[in-house]
Order: structure tokens, then C-alpha cells, then sequence
């Protein structure tokens, strides 16, 4: 009876051995162990030159959301703006020709509005994209490494995949999630097949709810379930995001998780967030693939960036 116990506690520390092998092995990242910017490396100037030639209307949409205290933010989350009126009001003007201005001050959480997440967000037991410990690049004042200005310029293809018209619905509902089988049926439905280098956009008819009812628009999410990001990722896309919240199905798709399929994007493979992107006016136009153009904010060390990326059809 020892002997067979033995066994089985044997057995059963290899299966833990096993597991942690496993849970581990996302990282070195296939772009290289020292490589910093993840699926950004999937850009090329051919990618962009083809992307240009999309571009027959020469209609451009912005993509990034009004921002301000009012907007719904993750908790807690937050937004405060002030003008200094260093010239103005009561100010002397300066010179003979009597110059006025003012200056302003943000004092707000750099997640908010519509956003970019870096590869220094979120991550897997205090490890993040290409197995980076919090403890050798987290600091008060700045990501040591990972910070999302090192995140070259984007142009390239956009793919907008509209899961309301596809679903058949005005608004999908929290909690349902795009995997493998509704991603791929939406790509036969929009006549498009996702590849390499492309960012990618759900419409969902979630954002509408942003200004009419807060509560339930950060209550929950319809959106992109965690087959559906492993797909996503293995396609080579660079970016993907929605008019969501957190791009990702909530509740979430098992209900002891938390944000799993941030974590296969992010820190398994290097695929950038983009949250709460107005998709509306490129569903209502029936887009289906356009140039996308983002440059963020070059700040160092930062772990987000507020954003305003731009389809151009």
C-alpha cells in the first residue's frame, strides 16, 4: 500500500512539475528574449504601403472617445483638469502687443478614455511580456521597461469585424464572447481575412451605452473570448480592440479568473489594447478594412496611453 501511495505522490508532484513547465512556457517571446515591443514587430513598410492603397474616399474617422471627468473608468480610475491662467483673467499680458494665453495641468489616471494598453499592464503571477519580473522593471516613477513609448508607430491595415450587424443585434450582450468559430464567421460575412501586421476592431454597440446608463456599461462586456485571442495572436495581428471597456468577454468566459484573455494578448504575446474605440460611424458606413494610423503619446515609462488613433477609408 506504501508503494502504491509513493506512486501516486510521485505522480502527482511530476503532474505539478509538469504544469509549472508549462505555465512557463510562453516566455522567451518568439521575437527574441530581449525584444521589448512584442507584436509591433509584425509592422513593415510593405504593410503600410499596402494598407495606403486602401484608402479610395479619403474619409477619415476618429477612433478615440472625448475624455473627461464624467467619462466611465475602470476604479478607481480618475480624471481632473486645470487651467492655469498664467496671462489671462487677471493676468499683465506680456509685450506691446498684449499676449494672452493659458496653460493647463491633467491629473488623471493614463488608463481613461479610449486607451492603448502596453505590455507592462498586466501580466501573469507578477511576470509580463517575455517573462519580465514586476521586480526588475516596475518603479513609482516609470516602467524601466515595457513603457509604451518604445511602442513604434502604427500604420498599417485595420480590420473591423462588426459583431452587432454579424449577431444580428443592435447591442451584444455582456458576456458573450468571440472565439474561433464566430471570429472566422464574421470574416467570411465582412469578406475579409485577418493576417499579419493587421490591427483589428470589434464593433459591438457596447460604447453607446458609456453615456446613457455608466453602471451597466462598466457592469459588463460582450467581447473577445480567450480561443478567440489565441487566434487572434497566432494570426499576427499587432493590436486588437473594441467599443468595450476591456475588449475582453465579462463576466469572463470561467468565473475564477480575472482578465485572462488581457493576459494572453499582453504578456503571452505581445499584442497591444486598445480599449473603448468609437467604431460606430465605421459599422454605420459598412467598413470592413481602412488604414490605421497611431502615434502615442511618448511618455516615459508609461504603462497606458490615452489615444485617437484614425481609420482613413
Amino acid at each position: 500500500m506504501k508503494s502504491v501511495r509513493a506512486v501516486a505522490v510521485s505522480a502527482a508532484v511530476l503532474a505539478c512539475a509538469f504544469a509549472a513547465q508549462a505555465a512557463d512556457d510562453w516566455y522567451p517571446s518568439k521575437y527574441g528574449a530581449a525584444d521589448t515591443i512584442g507584436a509591433a514587430n509584425n509592422l513593415s513598410p510593405e504593410g503600410a504601403a499596402a494598407a495606403a492603397k486602401l484608402v479610395k474616399l479619403g474619409k477619415v474617422y476618429a477612433l478615440g472617445v472625448v475624455t473627461g471627468p464624467d467619462s466611465p473608468a475602470y476604479p478607481p480610475r480618475t480624471f481632473q483638469m486645470v487651467v492655469t491662467q498664467s496671462s489671462d483673467g487677471e493676468g499683465k499680458p506680456l509685450g506691446a502687443n498684449l499676449a494672452t494665453g493659458n496653460d493647463d495641468i491633467l491629473m488623471a489616471y493614463v488608463g481613461i478614455g479610449s486607451q492603448l494598453d502596453g505590455l507592462g499592464h498586466l501580466g501573469i503571477n507578477h511576470r509580463y511580456y517575455n517573462g519580465n519580473q514586476a521586480k526588475d522593471f516596475v518603479a513609482p516613477g516609470g516602467l524601466k521597461k515595457l513603457g509604451t513609448e518604445n511602442v513604434p508607430p502604427i500604420a498599417t491595415r485595420g480590420v473591423l469585424l462588426d459583431m452587432a450587424k454579424f449577431l444580428k443585434t443592435k447591442q451584444v450582450p455582456a458576456g458573450r464572447a468571440f472565439n474561433k468559430k464566430e471570429i472566422e464567421a464574421a470574416e467570411k460575412a465582412a469578406g475579409v481575412t485577418i493576417g499579419k501586421g493587421d490591427v483589428v476592431l470589434f464593433h459591438t454597440g457596447w460604447l453607446a451605452l458609456a453615456d446613457k446608463d455608466k453602471a451597466k456599461f462598466m457592469g459588463g462586456e460582450p467581447g473577445l473570448g480567450k480561443e478567440g485571442a489565441a487566434l487572434l495572436a497566432a494570426r499576427g495581428v499587432v493590436a486588437v480592440g473594441a467599443d468595450t471597456w476591456g475588449v475582453e468577454a465579462v463576466p469572463f468566459e470561467v468565473k475564477s479568473e480575472a482578465f485572462p484573455v488581457h493576459q494572453i494578448l499582453l504578456a503571452k504575446n505581445g499584442v497591444y489594447i486598445l480599449e473603448n474605440m468609437n467604431t460606430a460611424a465605421l459599422a454605420a458606413d459598412g467598413a470592413t478594412e481602412f488604414l490605421f494610423v497611431l502615434g502615442q503619446p511618448r511618455l516615459k515609462g508609461a504603462v497606458q496611453a490615452v489615444i485617437n488613433p484614425v481609420a482613413i477609408r
